[in-house]
């Protein structure tokens, strides 16, 4: 008979524990009868059913071992998916005669019988035991079961966090199936109620980017905390002692980079190593930190042991790994003992454990910031329209949920798709609430009116590709809305200088994290290296400045591609490494005649 016939669907981990030995025995101090070793061979060959006799038959022999083998006997028949017999098996049994870790097995199969029989309450206080320095298979069947018996006694919350301390331990399908779990007991609280929860919550708490998924589902999403630095790196402070000391900076003496050297990402982590490089190389302090690169390979479990191997050859700082799975991978580890400032964001929006950070910058987060932007501008009240992709959607929920967040308003909201030129409907749609400017959109090159312009109540939020923007916005001029600004995320610049086709695109306002002009005229002409030039510039870009020193001032105020200033209070574990901060800029409508033909970007 096979073991696997008869498991109950529902046990996300069956597969696992039974492929794991279902449990880890440990040796008994005799040695066991032949009686035994049969009984334990049946086990093992996927006879349950007998396996479960030959135990309780030794069990009635009067031996010193008859609560062992009637435990044995009643996990055989738990294993068949016979929790009936299993229950029958453990009647009478005496937890004294058994060892510590015979005990937890003990409660958690006779937590699964309780909640099999609609008792979970019992099966909570059952399940109330410590687990982390339990065998990894039992583990995950106490955090599988004490996550069933608190969504079955209405705990809703803690087992969608019972869950999500799951999740780190699990891979594969176990993973999705677990995650898929998790957002469905969630949303059985609905989304006012899942708002408060987070609302509750530290902004730091792992439980919000499950929270967030949960609600995207129903077509909302949280509100996200932007940070506002307000204070130099290095300032100096006083500290302990009176001594005075730099905030926020800790030198670094030897710097990891965790790329792949192969596989699917090897052309997307070149250009990233080479500009890690060239910053490195640029730098004249005679005490620079010494940087070691180590290949993070193509899966999480790599990653992790690159990590690892970067601790254990006293790296202080690591930069990386570059896949999504892999930053996750690396932060479920808890606590790290060298902080990492990866080069993505987790792959479900886990946080960063204290002293590391995630390096990137998610549609999410651009839109959230390009909502805050709108209301440091007092507009209130602003329209959506985005691409129909994954990434736009979610850029449009963010944006709704950071402004109602502020009490602002969302008076028009649209998709565009794919292949699409004529907009007019979807402007019509869109722009419904907002009245017409009754002015035409000024030709290029005209001198600015001296006519006084009343500031903007209404903003327009996009987020799309360049082409899809490049159609669009001259369509909402010409329909009268010349007054409305623009806001975006980055999506709408290609990342290479397109001045001609750009010039549709002159006076949104978008956030990029980027200066690669700067790298271009720093690295690129000395080095000579090709990424500069190419679509792989900003990747280039983003790695001079993950090890360029933090320094306490803004940078040049114009420029002639989107600029930001460096984030004026990193993490004290990462301010070494130097970390940016998001700047907007906006496209200079009034620029003088001379600049007519190129899309000139003026920083304010």
């Amino acid at each position: 008979m096979s073991r696997f016939r008869h498991l109950p669907p529902r046990c996300l981990l069956a597969v696992c524990t039974l492929l794991a030995g279902c449990i880890e025995i440990e040796p008994r101090e005799e040695a066991p009868p032949p009686q035994a070793s049969n009984a334990e061979q049946l086990y093992r060959q996927g006879d349950l059913n007998h396996a479960a006799q030959a135990f309780l038959e030794l069990a009635e022999t009067g031996s010193g071992e008859r609560d062992y083998y009637r435990l044995r006997a009643a996990e055989a028949y738990r294993d068949e998916g016979n929790l009936d017999a299993a229950a029958r098996a453990l009647d009478g049994l005496r937890p004294r005669r058994l060892s510590a870790e015979e005990n937890t097995r003990y409660a958690l199969l006779d937590a699964e019988i309780s909640l099999a029989h609609k008792d979970p309450a019992r099966a909570l206080e059952r399940l109330n035991y410590p687990d982390d320095n339990l065998p990894q298979p039992t583990r995950l069947r106490t955090l599988e079961m004490r996550a069933r018996a608190q969504a079955a006694n209405g705990d809703m919350l803690a087992s969608a966090r019972t869950r999500a301390t799951l999740d780190r331990l699990l891979g594969g399908a176990d993973r999705s199936q677990n995650e898929t779990q998790l957002i469905g007991t969630l949303q059985k609280l609905g989304p006012d109620a899942l708002k408060q929860q987070a609302a509750a919550l530290p902004p730091n708490d792992p439980l919000r980017p499950w929270l967030n998924q949960a609600l995207h589902v129903s077509g909302q999403a949280l509100p996200q905390v932007v940070l506002r630095p307000n204070q130099a790196v290095g300032t100096l402070l006083p500290g302990q002692n009176n001594a005075i000391a730099r905030e926020g900076y800790r030198a670094s003496h030897r710097i990891a980079l965790l790329l792949p050297s192969g596989g699917a990402l090897k052309a997307v982590a070149q250009p990233i190593r080479d500009g890690f490089l060239a910053a490195y190389f640029g730098d004249e302090n005679p005490q620079r930190a010494e940087v070691r690169t180590y290949d993070s390979g193509d899966t999480p479990q790599q990653a992790v042991a690159a990590y690892q191997q970067a601790v254990a050859d006293g790296a202080d700082h690591i930069v990386g790994p570059l896949r999504r799975d892999a930053v996750s991978a690396i932060f479920a580890q808890g606590h790290l003992p060298v902080p990492v400032l990866t080069l993505n964001q987790p792959e479900h929006g886990e946080v960063p454990p204290p002293g590391s950070a995630a390096f990137g910058l998610s549609p999410d987060t651009e839109a959230a910031q390009a909502a805050e932007h709108m209301l440091e501008r007092g507009i209130r009240s602003a329209v959506i329209i985005t691409a129909t992709d994954d990434w736009a959607e979610r850029a449009a929920l963010a944006f709704r949920a950071q402004l109602e967040n502020h009490n602002g308003e969302i008076v028009g909201d649209a998709r565009i798709k794919d292949n699409e030129i004529n907009f007019a409907a979807v402007i019509r749609q869109a722009m419904a609430a907002v009245h017409t400017s009754g002015t035409a959109p000024p030709l290029p090159g005209a001198a600015a009116s001296s006519v006084a312009v009343e500031p903007p109540t209404v903003g327009i939020f996009i987020s799309m590709r360049p082409q899809q923007a490049r159609l669009l916005l001259p369509q909402i001029r010409l329909a009268g809305h010349t007054g409305v600004p623009v806001f975006a995320t980055s999506h709408i610049y290609s990342g290479s200088p397109e001045p001609g086709q750009d010039r549709d695109l002159d006076g949104v306002e978008f956030c990029d994290a980027l200066q690669r002009n700067r790298a271009r005229a720093r690295y690129g002409a000395r080095c000579r290296i090709a990424p500069v030039r190419t679509r792989f510039g900003r990747l280039f870009t983003a790695a001079v400045h993950g090890l360029a020193r933090p320094a306490p001032r803004r940078l040049s105020a114009r420029c002639d591609r989107p600029v930001v200033r460096r984030r004026t209070r990193p993490h004290p574990a990462i301010a070494g490494l130097g970390t940016l901060r998001q700047r907007y800029c906006t496209a200079d409508q009034r620029r003088p005649a001379a600049d007519a033909g190129r899309a000139v970007v003026h920083c304010p």
